[in-house]
């Protein structure tokens, strides 16, 4: 059991995932959530309830479960809202980025962190991103990750690490690993507590979760449940 981590938590299925999985491996872990004005206020909001509810079902994980740090960063929704140049534009198009996409955002969130890590005395950040579903984000992608690392590491003249556990995952793979963590306890949790709509629907409730159920992310995290459905069910001939 290794000593700390700081869990980047946005309340949604990838990061409560990523919580499970350094609650299995560290002897205490805080979770950090930043507030920049999402338009998925829902995740920033079921954050606390799905912490309350893990500490409730998973007392065994409760006790290693420290301290939540939330970030007021709405200045991320300033840049996200500001008028884009043509060029600008349809380099993000040709990128299959969305035209609220804030560039580095994974780089500041980590960049605040380690900040806050380094102030508790943890040395190990972990977050939820994944090249499989979303190489279209370069500063989610392992190669960025790893010389953030390195310069987090010298910035702050503190040994730092970024885990990201579901770096090449699937989210069928990604259904797979809740189950393996906490099983059907944890997997009823993600789907009752967690939120990724790009609409911020959350009074529906679907197998996989809450969601509107028609936007990219909900069709997403559906077909990944069903796949994952499809090799534990055994098919009718």
């Amino acid at each position: 059991m290794q000593k700390a981590a700081l869990v980047l938590f946005s309340g949604g299925q990838d990061s409560a995932t990523c919580l499970a999985w350094a609650l299995s491996r560290y002897a205490r872990v805080e979770t950090i959530g930043f507030d920049y004005a999402q338009r998925r206020a829902v995740e920033v909001d079921a954050r606390l309830a799905f912490i309350a509810a893990l500490r409730e079902r998973f007392p065994h994980w409760g006790e290693r479960l420290g301290a939540d740090h939330r970030v007021d960063l709405r200045e991320l929704g300033q840049l996200a809202a500001t008028e884009l140049s043509a060029e600008a534009q349809a380099r993000m198009t040709t990128r299959g980025l969305s035209g609220d996409f804030v560039p580095g955002r994974n780089l500041m969130f980590f960049t605040y962190a380690a900040a806050t890590a380094y102030r508790r005395d943890i040395a190990v950040l972990v977050g939820g991103m994944c090249e499989t579903d979303y190489s279209a984000y370069p500063d989610g992608r392992e190669e960025t990750l790893k010389v953030l690392q390195v310069a987090l590491s010298l910035g702050m003249d503190y040994p730092v690490t970024i885990e990201t556990p579901l770096m090449w995952l699937d989210k069928a793979a990604i259904w797979e690993l809740a189950d393996r963590l906490g099983g059907d306890a944890l997997l009823q949790l993600i789907r009752e507590e967690t939120h990724s709509c790009a609409l911020g629907e959350s009074s529906k409730l679907f197998d996989w979760g809450r969601g509107c159920g028609l936007c990219p992310a909900c069709g997403l995290r559906a077909s990944g449940w069903q796949a994952w459905q499809a090799t534990r069910t055994p098919q009718a001939s």
